[in-house]
């Protein structure tokens, strides 16, 4: 594992994304966590605890109309994981070819979420990060700080494993605060 893994510098990744980076580095400061690598960490077990906790009816709760179920938002989750963990590899391994954007609001729907189990969708989500986890522990310091394009914007492969820290940061707390806590 990289000794460290530090917050990437602001040209590092589109400004999009600077919400996500800062929700890490909050995330980490409250949990009185070092390293980017034990919030990844701290977050597959934070997952899979507040999960199992949820009735499946829970599953296809709108926080408000228009707005994804609770469902639909963890499949979300995991596809951004997997899209930027792939990001991740692709430019970690020098490949400079620019990769392309993915529409979320287009591949909520196509998740076919809804016909899916909570249990299955927190089985899946786990496995996910355990892959991403893997992947991030066998980076070193010139892997991390390889650039590349992604949705015709640059970013280092530093700057991808902390937007997937603080992408879930994020959604961790909207589950909290808007899914489960009415």
């Amino acid at each position: 594992m990289p000794t460290d893994i530090f917050r990437p510098g602001d040209d590092e990744f589109a400004p999009y994304y600077a919400g996500y980076i800062d929700q890490a580095a909050r995330t980490m400061a409250a949990r009185g966590l070092s390293h980017v690598v034990q919030l990844l960490e701290a977050q597959r077990t934070e997952c899979e605890t507040l999960l199992g906790t949820v009735p499946e009816e829970r599953a296809a709760y709108r926080y408000a109309p228009g707005k994804w179920t609770l469902a639909e938002s963890l499949v979300h989750v995991i596809d951004t994981e997997r899209v930027f963990a792939y990001r991740l590899l692709r430019i970690a391994r020098g490949d400079s070819t620019p990769l392309p954007g993915f529409e979320q609001d287009d591949w909520v729907p196509a998740s076919r979420a809804g016909q899916r189990t909570l249990a299955s969708i927190a089985r899946e989500l786990g496995a996910v990060r355990t892959a991403t986890l893997e992947l991030v522990k066998s980076l070193d310091a010139e892997a991390l700080a390889q650039r590349g394009v992604a949705s015709g914007k640059g970013v280092s492969a530093r700057a991808l494993v902390w937007m997937m820290a603080g992408h879930l940061a994020h959604h961790l707390t909207l589950t909290r605060e808007q899914y489960l806590s009415s």
